[in-house]
């Protein structure tokens, strides 16, 4: 049973997350972005999506697990505890349970990694989404840090 993975992209370049997800052997990217934009070049959708075909990985884009609104929200302002209860709320939907399902039957079949964009993944909703994933089994969670010209991971 491969390791899942976790990624975020602030304060880094496009090169150096392809970087780190190729190090580690990924080969699906999983976006839970609500949104699949950025004024960050290279995290748009389409963007993103292209680098990572060009480097040999697989894009998935599961809006389903993204944090809705208030929870951005709530995460941009610092209130993490506020954001993790907005999202738990929010992953008891059907389009959450759907999408879910998805990236559980994703991870069983390629090397997979969560991307989001806060790179502390303690502060994200993506580590919710994780341990989710984990679970049954215990499977690993690594969680990657790119740092040009390569990664740290713990």
């Amino acid at each position: 049973m491969p390791d899942l993975f976790t990624i975020g992209y602030e304060g880094r370049r496009i090169d150096d997350v392809i970087t780190a997800l190729r190090a580690a052997g990924v080969t699906l990217l999983i976006d839970v972005r609500a949104i699949a934009a950025s004024r960050k070049p290279g995290f748009s959708k389409r963007q993103l999506a292209a680098a990572l075909d060009a480097a040999g990985i697989a894009y998935v884009h599961l809006r389903g697990l993204g944090t809705p609104k208030a929870g951005r929200m709530a995460a941009r302002a610092g209130r993490t505890a506020e954001m993790h209860e907005i999202f738990a709320a929010h992953m008891r939907t059907d389009p959450a349970q759907a999408a879910l399902a998805e990236a559980r039957a994703l991870r069983d079949a390629h090397a997979a990694c969560l991307l989001c964009f806060e790179a502390d993944p303690g502060t994200c909703h993506r580590l919710l989404v994780a341990n989710a994933l984990a679970e049954p089994g215990n499977r690993p969670i690594r969680h990657l840090f790119a740092v040009a010209p390569g990664f740290v991971h713990d």
